[in-house]
């Protein structure tokens, strides 16, 4: 198969659309497939072409103009490319994919983030891929045809971007240690687990909480760390390359997010080994194995995160049992699998 994807940047941010779309152009690439990906570039360009990926330039920033610049470019490049299939991951890539389709190639979409409201947009493709059962179900009840829609659940291990677990080194941090993988946004719970932290912390003198990530709302939970009687237990370690030093350094791990369509972070906890807890929200309890293989909590409870965190820090038998639990059952959550699936969605629409 000749197969595009396009999406707004490869950075190496933290990005989850961005580390699910290099890490399937990198697979399709090695087994054989013609790939190209088309953004505006970042520092994954070059583990693209190690792995035999085109990389094809497009700013596609939501000016007029641009828009206009962009049109053309895409157009250009499907010319020379040939694809016979487009797999858009953000919004502008699924317009433009869809104005020059044609009966050109088959356009298949991905909705990573259902929450926004212009990924109704993604449901312009033949095939629309949710990333989890909890996405498919809420992008079918606000319109998209069940026809289109396919689950495909993310997974990150085995990675191209990413190097074994057993060779990362971990890190001297101050235990028990509870850590997040999160980008500082409102909708991940970092408010919350701050609260938390704060309730259980004179009782767990020891216990320190390491905020890993950047993002918008970073001063404003910097600031309320600061407020805390315990802001010298509260570390903000900004964007790490390497979080997994991280999971495999922290005794427990926690996503208290508010609206989490399937995250990437899971699966590299799990295979960290740590303990984890999430909230009984969208695909967190999917990647959880339903809660098999992490606790889950009420989204924006932070009394009832305190109470989770007190019983693991409290039993040391019951922490070890959710870390062996969290590292079970781990061959679902590879890329491997997310690659064959996603073939899959794509043969079915160039057999028909």
């Amino acid at each position: 198969m000749r197969i595009i994807h396009i999406l707004n940047h490869v950075q190496e941010i933290g990005n989850g659309i961005v580390n699910v779309a290099v890490d399937l152009a990198c697979f399709q690439a090695k087994s054989g497939h013609q790939v190209a990906v088309i953004s505006a570039g970042g520092e994954y360009e070059k583990l693209l072409n190690k792995c035999g990926v085109l990389h094809y330039q497009l700013d596609q920033t939501r000016k007029p103009i641009s828009i206009i610049k962009a049109a053309v470019r895409y157009r250009a490049i499907a010319a020379e490319f040939h694809p016979n299939i487009v797999h858009a991951h953000m919004m502008t890539g699924v317009i433009l994919a869809r104005i020059f389709k044609g009966n050109k190639y088959a356009l298949v979409s991905t909705v990573h983030n259902e929450f926004q409201r212009s990924s109704l947009l993604m449901g312009l493709a033949d095939r629309v891929i949710a990333v989890s059962k909890a996405v498919r179900d809420s992008m079918a009840r606000r319109g998209i045809s069940e026809n289109k829609l396919r689950v495909v659940c993310n997974g990150t291990l085995g990675s191209p971007r990413t190097r074994q677990i057993q060779d990362y080194q971990p890190l001297p941090l101050q235990r028990p240690a509870i850590a997040t993988v999160a980008g500082m946004y409102q909708r991940k719970g970092i408010a919350e687990l701050i609260a938390a932290f704060e309730k259980i912390a004179s009782d767990f003198p020891q216990a320190h909480l390491y905020l890993v990530g950047n993002g918008p709302d970073k001063q404003l939970f910097e600031a309320q760390a600061q407020a805390t009687s315990v802001k010298e237990r509260i570390h903000f370690e900004g964007f790490q390359p390497e979080p997994q030093r991280y999971l495999i350094s922290c005794d427990i791990f926690v996503l208290a997010s508010h609206r989490d369509p399937c995250p990437l972070v899971l699966s590299e906890a799990r295979e960290a080994g740590s303990a984890i807890v999430g909230t009984q929200v969208d695909g967190i309890p999917e990647a959880l194995d339903n809660g098999q293989a992490g606790l889950l909590v009420p989204a924006k409870d932070s009394n009832a995160l305190a109470g989770v965190l007190v019983q693991l820090l409290s039993n040391a038998d019951m922490l070890h049992e959710w870390k062996k639990r969290a590292n079970q059952n781990l061959e679902w959550l590879s890329v491997a699998r997310v690659h064959h699936e996603t073939l899959v969605v794509y043969r079915e629409l160039i057999t028909q």
